[in-house]
């Protein structure tokens, strides 16, 4: 007779109070959670289809006092159908190359992420980090990974994201780009790279993380259609009027987070 260990409790805990970083003059508060153990990948699946994030072995979701205005937001590739807009920033790109490479932290890349965070988020915590920051980023992780490299055509790094694989899908973790190439759209671009590598894989979702109708660097991602919400603990279509409510219809991003 085989005997099965007991499924090691999942322990929870709530972070103390910090400013928002989406909503100015409102305070975010999170449930975060620890994911180790043999069974990480089951539990980082459950937890994502849940509405969790993924930072290094920790996953968080938002309980914020008296807000509910992060939405976690996923895209079904399946029936996901590029506007104009987006078709545009596809032929934009045409001859970049994306590859997906193993989790492993590299010089170019961290020069490449030290722009970004000094030029578009010079004020936040992630332009202070130092290589072994952005290391620990990447590949301190128990679950499968990857980082999506993406090229021009004379072989320069312009683009990267790390990304988490599922069960059901690909999850955005984080994606940065060469600032200066705003025409391209780099971080939109990201997006429908993993749609299409989503696709390729036989998996149904591509997970972006949180919707912020109020923020406009967070509201982008109803820009992908069809697209899915988690609201009261069901995943159901976006509305178009809830699109159109954050402006997304006017708006093209330049950036992925």
């Amino acid at each position: 007779m085989t005997y099965k260990s007991p499924r090691r409790p999942q322990f929870f805990y709530t972070t103390a109070p910090l400013p928002c970083p989406y909503v100015a003059g409102r305070t975010e508060r999170k449930v975060v959670t620890e994911i180790t153990g043999p069974d990480s990948e089951a539990v980082h699946d459950r937890l994502s289809r849940a509405g969790f994030r993924r930072s290094h072995n920790i996953a968080y979701a938002p309980v914020c006092p008296s807000c509910q205005s992060c939405v976690p937001i996923r895209i079904p590739v399946a029936t996901f159908r590029p506007d104009r807009t987006l078709r545009k920033i596809a032929r934009a790109n045409a001859g970049l190359d994306g590859f997906e490479v193993a989790p492993r932290a590299t010089a170019e890349q961290f020069q490449l992420f030290q722009r970004y965070q000094h030029l578009r988020h010079g004020e936040g915590d992630m332009a202070t980090m130092s290589f072994y920051d952005y290391r620990a980023m990447v590949e301190d992780t128990p679950i499968t990974t990857f980082i999506a490299e993406f090229r021009d055509d004379d072989e320069r790094l312009i683009g990267a994201c790390l990304a988490d694989k599922l069960g059901d899908g690909l999850s955005a973790v984080y994606s940065f780009f060469a600032p200066g190439l705003d025409k391209r759209s780099l971080g939109t671009y990201t997006i429908l790279w993993l749609i299409e590598r989503t696709w390729a894989l036989g998996l149904p979702y591509v997970y972006l993380g949180y919707w912020v109708p109020e923020s406009r660097k967070m509201a982008y991602k109803a820009r992908f259609r069809p697209a899915e919400i988690l609201m009261g603990g069901t995943w159901r279509p976006l509305t178009d009027h809830e699109a159109a409510s954050s402006g997304v219809e006017a708006m093209v991003s330049e950036t992925a987070g």
